[in-house]
């Protein structure tokens, strides 16, 4: 894979997920106590693939453990955690086969429900857990154990600058990453792509399409609904803008498929979802709640949440989860409403899903929905 890609004719250089780094850092560590020498640099493949050699900061090793670190590089879409150095400590654990990976200073701990990793454990994201244990193991064989430890010694400061707080993780910075790569794309480029996807669709004849504001969505229409994935658009945070394209290439259908924390927005009539451009979940559950005469208690519990999953706690706790229907519908509402005045006309249909109670709502029964879409 090359360096750089082009994006609008400027010519920007690829980086590195903060989960290639601790892959690297460990595998240093790791090769540090086999070979009892200083490794300089490591390579390793990334989670889709790809080789990549890595510099390796502060060196040190001992008979049973070693630390290394990796500097995380952003490339040219850096963000919040470029520049940090992601350690990893490995201790081996002959008297035992398992492998455990924990977060230590400066890696955030999970204290909500909904997210990737249950409450308590480290905000080491499934993907680089799975790295990290695939290549101590292969390189331990199956018969010793070892302790892996990630930490970010300037973590929990710099996690001040991301939204992390909001969703319910403290103490530190996520480490992240699908594949290991992060390719900059400025968001004109990211919606000019969504546009050739759903082009590409219209050519081939359809005139219906599912979108899904991001990974989750896209796996709850395919492994849930059974639908076919070259059915399925991502439209990540840009709701309405994918909607008026959806709309002036010329379908006539749409069903959207997202989680409760992410479509809950677009009923408030927010069609920008990135948090960074607007968050009024918690504002949209208590004014539909309060609406339906739902008692002071519970909506001061759900003000308190951090995450939609939270919050469906308490929803369930005072049975009021009939809320998930009149936001599918408001969500339907809204949506039709922002293509009103055009044509040709899209009828819209919507799937809200949860991370623990998986199916909440739809507007139409969702076994009607999966008979016409599939």
């Amino acid at each position: 894979m090359d360096e750089y890609v082009y994006v609008d004719g400027k010519k920007l250089k690829r980086g590195y997920t903060t989960g290639t780094c601790a892959t690297a850092a460990t595998v240093a560590a790791l090769s540090m106590i086999l070979n009892q020498e200083i490794e300089e640099k490591i390579t390793v493949h990334t989670a889709n693939g790809v080789e990549v050699t890595m510099n390796i900061h502060d060196p040190s090793f001992g008979e049973q453990t070693a630390s290394a670190a990796v500097e995380k590089d952003g490339g040219d879409d850096a963000d919040a955690t470029h520049g940090l150095l992601i350690y990893s400590t490995v201790t081996l654990l002959p008297d035992q086969t398992e492998i455990e990976i924990d977060g230590g200073v400066g890696v955030g701990r999970v204290t909500e429900k909904g997210l990737a990793n249950p409450v308590g454990m480290a905000a080491i994201n499934p993907t680089p857990r799975r790295m990290i244990e695939k290549y101590v193991r292969d390189m331990l064989g199956p018969d010793c154990g070892a302790r892996v430890i990630i930490s970010v010694p300037e973590g929990e400061e710099r996690a001040k600058l991301t939204y992390n707080s909001r969703l319910g993780i403290l103490g530190g910075i996520s480490i992240l990453g699908t594949t290991g790569i992060v390719n900059p794309m400025s968001e004109d480029s990211w919606k000019a792509a969504i546009t050739v996807e759903l082009t590409q669709l219209y050519n081939k004849g359809y005139r219906s399409v599912v979108l899904a504001p991001g990974n989750y969505g896209e796996d709850f229409t395919t492994n849930v609904l059974g639908i076919d994935k070259s059915r399925i658009v991502n439209m990540s945070n840009f709701v309405g803008h994918v909607l008026k394209e959806v709309q002036r290439i010329g379908f006539t259908k749409v069903l959207m498929v997202g989680h409760m924390g992410k479509l809950v927005k677009v009923a408030s009539g927010i069609f920008s979802t990135h948090s960074k451009d607007a968050d009024a979940r918690m504002e949209t559950l208590i004014a539909n709640l309060a609406l339906m005469g739902a008692p002071m208690e519970l909506l001061q519990k759900v003000n308190g949440c951090l995450t939609t999953e939270s919050a469906g706690e308490a929803i369930k706790e005072y049975g009021y989860q009939a809320v998930y229907q009149i936001l599918a519908d408001k969500i339907k509402m809204r949506s039709e409403r922002l293509l009103k005045y055009r044509k040709p006309e899209v009828v819209i249909d919507v799937v809200l899903f949860g991370s623990e109670e998986g199916y909440l709502a739809s507007t139409r029964p969702i076994e009607e929905i999966k008979e016409e879409w599939t």
